[in-house]
C-alpha cells in the first residue's frame, strides 16, 4: 500500500499592486484560493505610511489538498490543559468561582485605571516612588540584613503559605 503525503502550500508573489487584481494572472482551478491583501490609500496619513503598505501588500494563493497535514490533526491536550480541566471538574459551586474570576478582573481592570489617573497627576508619581523606595530599605534593613531577621521572616512565610494552602 502506497502512502501520499499531503500538504497546505501556500505561495508568495512579491508583485506590488494598487488594491486591484493583478493584470496577468493565471488561470485558477477550482481547488485555488486567492487572498489578496487590501492597500490602504489614506490622504490623512503620510507618505511614509502609505510606501509601507505599499510594500506589504502581497497576492497570496492557497491551494487545498482536502486533507489536514499530518501535525496538525493531533488533538493532544498538554498537561496544563489536562490540569486545569480536571481542577474545574472538582470544584462543586462553579457558579461562585466564576463570580469570583469576574469580580477579579473587573477590581484588576479598575485598579489599573486608578493607577493610570494618579500617575498622571503632577508630582504624585515622585513622591509616591520615594516612599516606595524608604519602605523597601526599612524592610530590608528590618527582616532581611540579619540572620535571625531572616529566620523569622522565612519561618513567618512558610506558616502564611502552609496557613492558605492548607497543608502541614
Amino acid at each position: 500500500m502506497a502512502s501520499t503525503s499531503s500538504a497546505l502550500t501556500v505561495s508568495s508573489s512579491s508583485t506590488l499592486f494598487d488594491g486591484k487584481a493583478p493584470r496577468h494572472s493565471p488561470p485558477l482551478s477550482p481547488q485555488c484560493v486567492s487572498l489578496p491583501l487590501p492597500h490602504f490609500h489614506s490622504q490623512n496619513r503620510s507618505w511614509k505610511t502609505t510606501a509601507y503598505n505599499g510594500k506589504i501588500a502581497r497576492n497570496v494563493i492557497a491551494m487545498a489538498t482536502g486533507e489536514a497535514p499530518a501535525e496538525a490533526s493531533s488533538t493532544e491536550v498538554p498537561e496544563i490543559v489536562k490540569t486545569l480541566q480536571e481542577t474545574w471538574d472538582k470544584v462543586d459551586d462553579k457558579y461562585a468561582v466564576s463570580s469570583l474570576a469576574l469580580v477579579g478582573v473587573i477590581a484588576l481592570w479598575g485598579s489599573i485605571g486608578l493607577i493610570s489617573a494618579i500617575d498622571r497627576l503632577p508630582l504624585i508619581p515622585g513622591i509616591l516612588e520615594i516612599v516606595g523606595i524608604g519602605y523597601t530599605g526599612w524592610f530590608v534593613y528590618k527582616n532581611i540584613v540579619f540572620k535571625p531577621d531572616r529566620e523569622n521572616l522565612v519561618q513567618k512565610v512558610k506558616e502564611t503559605y502552609n496557613e492558605i494552602l492548607g497543608s502541614n
